[in-house]
């Protein structure tokens, strides 16, 4: 065990020549009508204003002059969220300013973080200390804000998406007072986090979360492919037995890529000399695997079938043989994410566990029977329950089945096609991605829901945190 882990606390002033500081700086200057569009280019906006604050006091200046003015404010992360979520004609705060560690309590296991870090910086953070999120997605730009306001989650049974690890939050609310959520806390903080560690932005803006760590950890990849019909008819047990399994499936072919990837203790990965052949060989295998196959590969697939669409299922079956089938070892986040330079739109459920198999038979048949070409995959994985009140798992382990469509194609009649499937499953959809249910919806699908209307009824009587998207499902 490092020596990191002997210690209780670790706080920014012990730790500060290995992680980023903490900045206390003055209110940084606001940037008045810059456009914007999120990363799939599916939303855009033009706010009156973007600020950069530093700090709680400069979070606050924001909120109040809103209020003054009686528009909007709407916080905004790394924009990979498909929905308008995000969007507005007010205020926006960005908080890529307020990052870095303010705290490694290791006696339990939590680490205090705040608001605006990015996900792809918190392994430089924590595994120096000898510690790690418990679990990560396949992509890593989001902000930790962001990704526990929208429920981002990784896969895997043993594992709850990002808010299921929260164990504390600080947060600003319209009133402009600096609210301190904890499951202890009383009054409105403890509401709070009760019902809004998930919270899509609609009770204020976070500025610090707490989360669970675990021991740092490598993984083992096992990626090859399998029979589609098969492996859907197996995944939920499949998914007991594994740490972290999910699969990608061409529409239209027979077998599908599988990632199966195993917890392991740390190894020591030695860098080999930058001469070395077989390093230049590693980094050669690596390049083509990511970027040529994976990301080249898919964007010329991608734009051959927009251009020929009766060439799609032949593209399909070379893209699902060419990927290789590989085993290795390396650190967690660098097996978990992926780089995803193909642009696309996304709509993502969840579903029942036990579901999973027959969502799945009756997504092929569907789009079988449309003879609909589609030239993304589809992804599949799981999560375990929690009790998060937003949370796409509440109360139950859940499967997740991600539909996409290529970014220069139109997706709504592919996600038209497939949305009542999800539905008449029970399904929830993903804050973050395309959908089209509404307040009334989530009356049925989440059974604390109601009382989460009326708590931001009551923490933002005036709407300032809304936006047209947002009232839709929460009013």
């Amino acid at each position: 065990m490092s020596n990191s882990r002997n210690n209780a606390r670790f706080t920014v002033s012990t730790v500060e020549s290995r992680v980023p500081r903490v900045r206390r700086r003055a209110q940084a200057k606001a940037i008045a009508n810059s456009h914007w569009n999120n990363w799939a280019h599916t939303q855009s906006c033009t706010p009156s204003y973007t600020h950069q604050p530093h700090d709680d006091e400069g979070v606050i200046s924001v909120i109040k002059a809103a209020k003054t003015e009686g528009t909007t404010v709407r916080p905004l992360g790394a924009g990979h969220s498909f929905t308008s979520v995000a969007t507005t004609d007010g205020h926006r705060i960005q908080l890529d300013r307020c990052s870095g560690l303010v705290e490694l309590d290791a006696a339990n296991q939590t680490a205090t973080l705040r608001a605006g870090t990015r996900l792809r910086d918190t392994p430089g953070i924590l595994r120096p200390l000898g510690w790690a999120l418990p679990n990560q997605g396949d992509v890593d730009p989001q902000s930790l804000a962001g990704a526990i306001s929208t429920g981002t989650h990784g896969t895997g049974l043993g594992f709850t998406g990002f808010a299921g690890t929260v164990k504390g939050f600080k947060i600003v609310t319209a009133d402009g007072v600096v609210r301190h959520c904890h499951p202890d806390a009383e009054g409105i903080d403890g509401e709070l986090y009760r019902l809004g560690r998930l919270g899509l932005g609609v009770f204020g803006v976070l500025t610090e979360v707490t989360m669970s760590v675990v021991p740092a950890f490598d993984l083992h990849a096992d990626e090859h492919r399998e029979e589609f019909d098969s492996l859907r008819k197996s995944f939920a047990e499949r998914c007991k037995e594994a740490d972290h399994l999910e699969f990608f499936w061409f529409p239209g072919q027979r077998e599908t890529l599988v990632k199966h990837n195993t917890r392991i203790e740390p190894q020591r990965h030695r860098r080999p000399s930058r001469n070395s052949l077989k390093q230049r060989l590693g980094s050669a295998r690596t390049y083509l695997n990511d970027e040529v196959v994976n990301n080249m590969g898919l964007l010329a697939c991608c734009e051959i079938a927009k251009a020929i669409p009766a060439t799609t299922n032949t593209i399909n079956r070379i893209a699902t043989n060419t990927v290789p089938e590989r085993r290795y070892s390396n650190e967690a986040h660098k097996v978990f994410v992926s780089p995803r330079r193909v642009r696309f739109s996304e709509m993502e459920y969840s579903v029942p566990l036990e579901a999973a198999s027959d969502v799945l038979g009756e997504i092929r048949d569907a789009i079988a029977r449309k003879r609909m070409k589609i030239s993304f995959p589809i992804e599949v994985r799981s999560a375990k329950a929690d009790d998060v009140a937003l949370s796409t798992a509440y109360g139950r382990d859940s499967a997740y089945i991600a539909i996409h469509r290529y970014w220069k194609e139109d997706y709504r009649e592919y996600f038209n096609l497939i949305e009542p499937i999800f539905k008449a499953h029970e399904g929830r959809p993903h804050w973050g991605k395309l959908h089209t249910l509404r307040a009334e919806d989530f009356l049925q699908r989440y059974p604390l829901f109601g009382e989460v209307q009326a708590l931001r009824e009551k923490v933002d009587p005036q709407g300032i945190f809304l936006n047209e998207h947002l009232r839709d499902l929460f009013c």
